[in-house]
């Protein structure tokens, strides 16, 4: 990682997610698994490894990270990938969803492009979008929410 300056990675492939992050001095921290929530390990410079249940604390006691709060009636459009989102298929083009916009389950919402590669990302809910979570050009991350959606 410090030879290609590279500071996250992060691969997932039915149902199994690995992210790789430059940690503190540039050593790496490592998760992955199948659950919900991973185990973590830190790797240090000489190689050795540690395991812990989920991220630690300042005082050492493991942490858990808080659930996003629910909304009765709302449903959100999350991304199945990571990469970098962007409203329409190009600069020029009208976007493909407007806050006010019906959308069911075929509707496309966005693009989101992962390795060169632009992947059209559908609604998979019905309602009325409510609201735009994510700008325009900004990288997300796999599950983030995208978009609010009102049922309906």
């Amino acid at each position: 990682m410090k030879r290609s300056e590279l500071t996250e990675f992060a691969v997932e492939e039915e149902g199994f997610k690995l992210k790789i992050r430059r940690g503190v001095n540039g050593v790496p921290v490592v998760s992955g698994g199948r659950t919900s929530n991973p185990p973590f390990v830190a790797l240090t410079e000489s190689g050795a490894v540690s395991l812990a249940a989920g991220p630690q604390s300042a005082n050492g006691s493991l942490t858990q990270p808080a659930a996003p709060k629910e909304e009765e009636g709302v449903s959100y459009i999350k991304s199945p990938m990571v990469g970098t989102f962007y409203r329409a298929p190009s600069p020029e083009s009208k976007p493909f969803a407007d806050v006010g916009l019906k959308v069911i389950e075929n509707t496309p919402v966005c693009i989101i492009e992962a390795m060169k590669i632009m992947n059209e990302i559908q609604a998979e809910t019905k309602g009325i979008v409510v609201e735009i979570l994510v700008e325009n050009g900004q990288p997300v991350e796999y599950g983030q929410r995208l978009f609010k959606v009102k049922q309906g």
